[in-house]
């Protein structure tokens, strides 16, 4: 768990929080136990390497690891334990006006968040208010949860600006004031410790206690050395009561704004988050204009106020554009296989023809399981191309082998359905059963339901359309060339 308080917040309440959310976790019976860091990072892990929680710091920071008993001795896997957990997590960070996360390990691609949105304006106070807006969409909308943003509440400074005539007139200058002033607060290694038990020596640091660093009051009273002997802070200094500045987030070098979020319960794939979040991103009025939204690139316009989805939807966006085109060159190469095998530019279109019947099987495959359409889906889909292709060139193949023993056309066609049923649907019952050992796996289970669904249905529709196809184009083009294979004579 990755928490983050509002800043300002001291280290023993960031603390509280920490220990409050890790005792709710501690009540599910899969945990095992847990760890938490208050003020800093967790040990160097594959979240902190991507997300760069490594660098966490501060006294409003904390991280909570949660270690699970063994696969072997739990029914729930982890994903599921995360979901169970984030309602109550979610109530103690409300509470308290922080902001938690769920992290899973591994938390899938190297990006910031499940859902990250770049908010661009061409003015600080316009960039604000369309982030607030987006964030508010992301924090309504069904299923997306961890909703943070790189905007930092705002915190107090106080400004300690000295009265350079009347620090002079007792001969105390301003070095001497901002020095002592550092070393109430924050001390300096005054000397060394150690003991006979301790392998490295520890650092003495005299400094004023918490309670009189915490108060602006205890620090005016702080004694300062001066020619007419030791003079109260308060006589030389006026504080300034003042908002400090917040950290200011840039992408090539221009200034932005991230909201991010995660996806669960109700949805696990960012796409179908995303699809919902830009209907109502679309009503986003920001000084009378639209927000404009970006997918692939961002707003070429400095003056456009718009966001730019990031995220893992930006690695779904290059996944599906690079197997696309994956895709398209596969078929291609299938069609100029064929061609040089049968010696025909039609044939290869009978054969290819089934291919996008796999879309029967596989989409509504993919809804009755209640699986998502992800990459290794898309992944399976141009595997399944392979295997139901080879499905076709048996039909064929053995059609126009039984024409050149000088059986029939009709004859030949529903000969080849008979003979060549069993092997290919022996081809699709292994399919289905290399695909029931990854069904389950959360990673690997699109990829499952796209080769299972995929290659039952589109083999039942191949043993009917194939035939269909080549009958009607022979009927039509009897003189069709035969593949060369097929040399023998008939008496």
């Amino acid at each position: 768990m990755i928490i983050d308080a509002p800043e300002g917040t001291t280290l023993e309440q960031t603390t509280l929080i920490a220990r409050e959310m890790a005792a709710a976790i501690r009540a599910e019976p899969e945990v095992r136990d847990y760890q938490v860091y208050a003020g800093t990072a967790a040990p160097f892990n594959f979240n902190g390497l991507v997300r760069h929680y490594f660098m966490r710091s501060g006294a409003n920071v904390a991280d909570v690891q949660v270690n699970l008993l063994p696969k072997g001795e739990r029914d729930r896997q982890s994903h599921d334990i995360a979901v169970a957990v984030r309602p109550a997590v979610d109530s103690i960070a409300r509470l308290y006006a922080a902001s938690a996360k769920v992290a899973e390990i591994p938390p899938g691609p190297p990006v910031l968040s499940t859902l990250v949105a770049e908010v661009y304006a061409a003015d600080d106070a316009s960039r604000l208010g369309a982030a607030k807006a987006v964030k508010a969409v992301f924090e309504k909308t069904p299923g997306v949860v961890d909703v943070d943003w790189t905007v930092e509440a705002p915190q107090q400074k106080r400004t300690f600006r000295v009265d350079r005539m009347r620090a002079a007139e007792v001969g105390a200058s301003v070095e001497q004031i901002t020095q002592t002033l550092y070393l109430a607060l924050s001390g300096a290694p005054a000397g060394l410790a150690s003991t006979p038990t301790a392998k490295e020596a520890v650092a003495i640091v005299p400094r004023l206690p918490l309670a009189q660093r915490s108060s602006v009051e205890a620090l005016l009273t702080l004694p300062i050395a001066t020619m007419q002997g030791p003079q109260p802070l308060g006589r030389f200094v006026t504080v300034v009561h003042g908002t400090r500045e917040g950290a200011r987030i840039r992408k090539d070098l221009r200034p932005a704004i991230y909201v991010t979020g995660d996806v669960a319960r109700e949805i696990e794939s960012p796409v179908y988050a995303i699809l919902d979040m830009n209907r109502e991103i679309e009503a986003i009025r920001v000084n009378g204009a639209s927000v404009g939204i970006y997918n692939a690139v961002q707003p070429e316009s400095l003056g456009e106020t718009a966001i730019k989805w990031d995220g893992e939807w930006q690695v779904t966006i290059e996944v599906f554009r690079d197997l696309g085109l994956a895709f398209a060159i596969v078929l291609i190469l299938i069609y100029v296989l064929v061609v040089g095998w049968f010696q025909s530019f039609t044939i290869p279109l009978v054969i290819m023809a089934p291919i996008p019947l796999t879309l029967i099987g596989i989409l509504p495959g993919h809804a009755i399981g209640g699986a998502f359409f992800t990459a290794t889906s898309m992944i399976g889909m141009i595997a399944l191309a392979g295997i139901i292709v080879r499905n076709s060139i048996l039909l064929v193949d053995f059609i126009q082998l039984e024409e050149a023993r000088g059986r029939t056309l009709v004859d030949a066609v529903l000969e080849a359905g008979a003979v060549r049923f069993r092997p290919i649907a022996l081809t699709a019952a292994a399919v289905v059963v290399g695909g029931l050992v990854m069904v389950l796996d959360p990673i690997f289970q699109g990829l499952a339901v796209a080769l299972m669904s995929g290659a039952v249905v589109a083999t039942l529709l191949t043993m009917v359309v194939v035939p269909l196809l080549y009958w009607e184009l022979r009927k039509q083009a009897p003189a069709l060339p035969l593949s060369p294979l097929h040399t023998e004579t008939v008496d």
